[in-house]
C-alpha cells in the first residue's frame, strides 16, 4: 500500500474529507481532482454563474422540441392588430355566405374595401372599413340564431315576388340583424326552421354532406300496411338513387295513416317522394325534429332565439 492509499483509507475510516496538498508548479503531472473535491466544484459554479449573468431565459424556450432561440439585437417584434380580420371572414360574419364562398366573390372582383376592388386573397379589414358586396354596404354584425315553427303556405325565401306568404313575415322586427333561412322547407310542409346570419354554420348545415338525424310526422290519404312500412326502413329506389330510412313506424296507435320517420338523407322532397313511389299521397308534412332542435312549446307561426346551449351545440356539431 502507497502513501496516499494510505491516507484515503484512513481519512474514510474516520469520517474526514481528504486534504489536498498544493501542487509544485513545476510539477510535471496534471493538476486532477478526486470525486467530491469541493475546490473543484467551487470553480465550476463560479465560472458558470459569472457566464450566465445578465443573461434572461423565457420558460416557453424550453418547451418541447424547441430550441432556445435567444434575444437578438436590433430584433424587433412585430404584433398583429386584433381589430383586422380577413376579408372572407368578415363577409361571412355579415352573413352573406361561407368564408370558402367569400373567397369566390372576392376572386370575381364583387367585393370591395373603401372604394377599391379587391380581388387578392389575404386581404385584412378592419372597424370602419367600407366593405361592399355588389355595390351594397355590409355590417360586421353579432350572430342571431332563432327557430320558428313553420305554419303552412309560407314558402321558405328572402325575397319572392311572386309569393303571397313568405317565412320572413313572420320574423319580421325579431332583431336588427338580417337573418336568413337555413335550408328550406317546402310551401305545404310545416315545422322547425332555423334562422341565422351565421355563414359557416349555414353552409355546413345545408351541405350535402350534412349526414345528421331529422324526424318527421307524415300524415297519408290511407292506411298503410307493416309491408310498406318495412319496404321504408329497406330502402326505396328513386330516380336519383335508393333512400332508407334510419327508423319508421305508426305514429299514432289509433290510426294508421300517421308515420314517423327518422332519415339522415338530405335529398329534395326525399319524404314526399318515397311515400308517392309506394303509391301514398303525404296530405302533411311536418318536422320535428332538425339540427338537435325541436318545436316543443313552440306554437305553430311562433318563433324563438336560441339558448346559448342550444348555440353551442350547433357550433360543436354535437347533435346526431
Amino acid at each position: 500500500m502507497n502513501k496516499s492509499q494510505g491516507n484515503k483509507n484512513q481519512s474514510q475510516g474516520d469520517g474526514k474529507r481528504p486534504s489536498f496538498k498544493p501542487l509544485d508548479k513545476n510539477s510535471p503531472r496534471k493538476k486532477t481532482f478526486e470525486k467530491g473535491d469541493s475546490t473543484e466544484s467551487s470553480e465550476k459554479r463560479s465560472r458558470r454563474d459569472s457566464s450566465y449573468k445578465g443573461k434572461s431565459y423565457d420558460k416557453k424556450d424550453f418547451s418541447k422540441g424547441k430550441p432556445y432561440s435567444g434575444s437578438k439585437k436590433g430584433s424587433k417584434s412585430v404584433k398583429s392588430d386584433p381589430e383586422k380580420v380577413r376579408l372572407n371572414k368578415y363577409i361571412a360574419a355579415a352573413g352573406i355566405c361561407s368564408r370558402r364562398e367569400a373567397d369566390e366573390l372576392i376572386k370575381a372582383g364583387l367585393v370591395s374595401v373603401n372604394g377599391k376592388v379587391v380581388t387578392e386573397m389575404g386581404v385584412k379589414v378592419e372597424p370602419g372599413d367600407d366593405v361592399r358586396y355588389n355595390g351594397e354596404r355590409m355590417k360586421n354584425e353579432k350572430k342571431v340564431y332563432l327557430v320558428l315553427n313553420k305554419p303552412k303556405d309560407y314558402v321558405t325565401t328572402v325575397d319572392d315576388p311572386h309569393a303571397t306568404k313568405t317565412v320572413m313575415e313572420l320574423i319580421k322586427g325579431a332583431c336588427p340583424e338580417r337573418v336568413y333561412p337555413v335550408g328550406r322547407l317546402d310551401r305545404g310542409t310545416t315545422g322547425v326552421l332555423l334562422f341565422s346570419n351565421d355563414g359557416d354554420l349555414t353552409k355546413k348545415l345545408t351541405h350535402p354532406s350534412f349526414n345528421k338525424k331529422k324526424i318527421y310526422h307524415v300524415y297519408l290519404n290511407k292506411n298503410m300496411t307493416h309491408d310498406d312500412l318495412k319496404k321504408i326502413a329497406e330502402g326505396v329506389e328513386l330516380d336519383d338513387g335508393v333512400v332508407r330510412a334510419d327508423a319508421v313506424a305508426y305514429a299514432n296507435p289509433d290510426s294508421k295513416r300517421e308515420v314517423g320517420i327518422e332519415i339522415h338523407s338530405g335529398k329534395n322532397r326525399v319524404i314526399r317522394r318515397m311515400f308517392e313511389k309506394l303509391d301514398y299521397k303525404v296530405t302533411k308534412l311536418d318536422r320535428v325534429y332538425f339540427a338537435g332542435l325541436t318545436k316543443k312549446s313552440l306554437p305553430r307561426g311562433k318563433w324563438r332565439f336560441l339558448s346559448e346551449k342550444e348555440i353551442k351545440m350547433l357550433k360543436m356539431n354535437a347533435f346526431e
